[in-house]
């Protein structure tokens, strides 16, 4: 994987990142957008038009957000498998 949207985009999904993608691996599910890493070329475009910081390189992922390397892979098993990952996360980490 190259770049990973994380925590900061939950419930967020604000879409500059996508219309500067030039491959189109950014999908939306339910809360979230995730990075599919089977299309992302690792460009970069969309970490600096992220408006709440969300998206990272993978290997400068802060450590708290971890789970999103598996959040955004599980694109590739469908919304739903996201769907499920993000809202068992949100159960794990609300106040």
């Amino acid at each position: 994987m190259t770049y990973v949207i994380a925590e900061p985009c939950i419930d967020v999904k604000d879409q500059a990142c996508v219309d500067v993608c030039p491959v189109d691996c950014i999908h939306e599910a339910g809360r979230i957008l995730v990075i599919d890493p089977e299309e992302c070329i690792d460009c970069g475009a969309c970490e600096p038009e992220c408006p709440v910081e969300a998206i990272f390189p993978e290997d400068a992922l802060p450590a708290k957000w971890q789970a999103f390397v598996g959040i955004n892979a599980a694109y590739g098993q469908g919304v739903d498998a996201v769907d499920a990952l993000v809202t068992a996360y949100s159960g794990e980490h609300s106040s």
